[in-house]
């Protein structure tokens, strides 16, 4: 039962990302730049502030847990998270050329995947004698080959979405619409953004002792996102600049609206991360799904990216063939999500 309850706290965590964008919709005369800055400060530094507050006993502080941390696992969970920053720039790109539901299936899928893989191969590295590799046991791995799949099914759509619609259909749906362009730079956010997962776990040892395990990993995430925020922060500034949009922010009129969406969109974006602490402290009992955990999180941001772009008539015009492919691609990715499970169980017995 609390595989389950875990599971379903992931999967609200991710319908809450997958609305993350939705409000910026909402936004008005500022430039991407302006608001990307704005909702990141909300994203990454003021909710996973209050969540990692939640973490520290009474009669302590997180800057007592940091001070004390060790140096080198400080460091590198903030160092991933600037690394990770990269990717969540690259990010907006991809939805930018390809829509929110493509643009987000590439990206976090190629995420889900090299996030699982690469967090225990480069703690080995670092931490040989803790024997990490043995957290990719053939039923992780095969779990994410099939998140894979479900992935190159929903491209392969987005390629049949290219294809078949005019380019006046294309700019319909998504405006910017580029499908080569698009996917290089969605292959690339999803490569850099799996440093989240490397940050994380790279973290893992920096909570107190006592602290309830569903809140033990919400210090790490901090680290992670502020090292996310300070690469945002330079690259929006220096946006601003160039742009020479920095009259957005003397723009006193649409502050109270502007503000209130970018929270909205902040609190939703880092929905995903709370969720994925609090769910992964009812998955103790199964050390499969604790190393898969992350891949399921950006599996179900798919799923639920996909109904966005559905609700968005981003796939409006397509093809009932096309249609049935993103269908199959995205019941591929719903069995990713409890395939290690049931193969761990089956070997088991």
């Amino acid at each position: 039962m609390e595989i389950i309850i875990g599971l379903t706290i992931i999967a609200v965590g991710a319908f809450c990302q997958s609305s993350s964008y939705v409000p910026i919709n909402k936004i008005k005369d500022w430039s991407w730049e302006t608001y990307w800055l704005l909702q990141g400060i909300f994203a990454w530094f003021v909710f996973p502030l209050m969540g990692a507050l939640l973490s520290v006993p009474a009669g302590h502080s997180l800057g007592e847990l940091f001070f004390g941390a060790n140096p080198l696992a400080l460091f590198l969970t903030v160092f991933f998270g600037v690394l990770w920053g990269v990717g969540g720039l690259t990010f907006g790109l991809s939805m930018r050329y390809l829509g929110v539901a493509l643009g987000q299936s590439i990206s976090l899928g190629t995420c889900a995947a090299l996030g699982t893989i690469l967090a225990p191969v480069l703690l080995d590295v670092f931490y040989p004698e803790a024997h990490h590799l043995e957290k990719l046991t053939a039923s992780v791995l095969l779990g994410v080959l099939v998140t894979l799949a479900g992935i190159a099914i929903i491209g392969f759509a987005g390629h049949m979405k290219s294809q078949t619609l005019s380019e006046e259909e294309k700019k319909q749906a998504v405006r910017d619409f580029n499908f080569p362009k698009g996917i290089l730079i969605a292959l690339l956010a999803g490569f850099m953004s799996g440093c989240f997962n490397v940050g994380l776990e790279f973290g893992s040892s920096i909570h107190f002792p006592e602290s309830p395990a569903i809140y033990q990993t919400l210090p790490a995430t901090l680290l992670v996102t502020l090292g996310g925020l300070l690469t945002n922060v330079a690259y929006c500034l220096f946006q601003n600049n160039r742009n020479h949009t920095w009259n957005d922010y003397r723009k006193g009129h649409v502050w109270a609206n502007n503000l209130l969406f970018c929270a909205l969109a902040g609190i939703l974006w880092y929905s995903q991360f709370f969720g994925l602490a609090l769910g992964k402290g009812f998955l103790a009992g199964s050390p499969v799904l604790l190393t898969f955990a992350f891949c399921i999180l950006m599996a179900l941001n798919v799923v639920f990216s996909n109904v966005w772009g559905i609700i968005l008539k981003e796939w409006k015009g397509c093809t009932p063939q096309t249609l049935f492919v993103l269908a199959s691609g995205l019941l591929v990715l719903i069995l990713s999500s409890f395939l290690p499970q049931i193969l761990d169980t089956l070997l088991d017995t």
